[in-house]
C-alpha cells in the first residue's frame, strides 16, 4: 500500500525542517546496503549531528523547490539516495561517512553540497582531512593562553624593571 498524500505532505515539512537546520548536505547511493549496515551508518553520524534520510526523490525535490540553498541537490537525485543532513560537525560527520564507506565498501558518494554549492570528490576529501571542531578549539585556547601568559609576563615587568632602575639610581646617588 502506498503512501496517503497527507502522509507524504509530512514527510517533506520534515525534510524542509531538517534542511532549515542543516550545513550540509551529502548525497550517498545507498544500493545494496543492508538494514544494519545503514543503522551502522546512522549510529556513527548520531555523534557528529548527522542525520540519514531515505526518502524518495520525488519528495527531496518538493522539499528543496524554492529554497535557494538547496536547488543545486535537483541535479544528485537519480538513483537510490540515502541522504546525509549535517548540522553542526561538518568535518566529523564526513570522516563517518569515509569511514562507513571504505569499511562496507559498497555504498559510493554521489556529491555534497555545502553553503549553496555543489561539492567535488577532492573538496570533500578536504573537509574530513581537517581537524575536528575540539581540536581547533584546543588549539585556539593554546594560542590565546600563550598570548595571556606573554602580557601577564609583559606587565610584571614594568614594575620590576621600574624597581630595578629606581635601586640602580639610588644606589649612584649614594655613592
Amino acid at each position: 500500500m502506498g503512501r496517503t498524500l497527507e502522509n507524504k505532505q509530512q514527510i517533506v515539512t520534515e525534510i524542509k525542517s531538517l534542511l532549515n537546520d542543516s550545513e550540509m548536505a551529502v548525497v550517498l547511493d545507498y544500493k545494496g546496503l543492508t538494514i544494519k549496515e545503514m543503522s551502522d551508518l546512522r549510529s556513527r553520524l548520531q555523534t557528529t549531528n548527522g542525520i540519514c534520510k531515505v526518502t524518495k526523490n520525488s519528495l527531496m525535490r518538493k522539499a528543496i523547490d524554492g529554497n535557494s540553498n538547496w536547488n543545486d541537490l535537483e541535479s544528485l537525485l537519480t538513483g537510490t539516495n540515502a541522504f546525509v543532513l549535517i548540522k553542526e560537525d561538518v568535518g566529523g560527520a564526513v570522516k563517518a561517512i569515509q569511514s562507513f564507506q571504505k569499511d562496507t565498501k559498497k555504498s559510493e558518494t554521489k556529491g555534497a553540497l555545502f553553503e549553496g554549492r555543489l561539492l567535488s570528490d577532492s573538496e570533500i576529501k578536504e573537509i574530513a582531512s581537517l581537524p575536528s571542531k575540539e581540536v581547533l578549539m584546543a588549539k585556539i585556547a593554546g594560542a590565546l593562553n600563550g598570548i595571556a601568559t606573554k602580557i601577564a609576563i609583559s606587565i610584571n615587568e614594568v614594575p620590576s624593571g621600574l624597581a630595578r632602575s629606581l635601586k640602580q639610581h639610588s644606589e649612584k646617588s649614594e655613592s
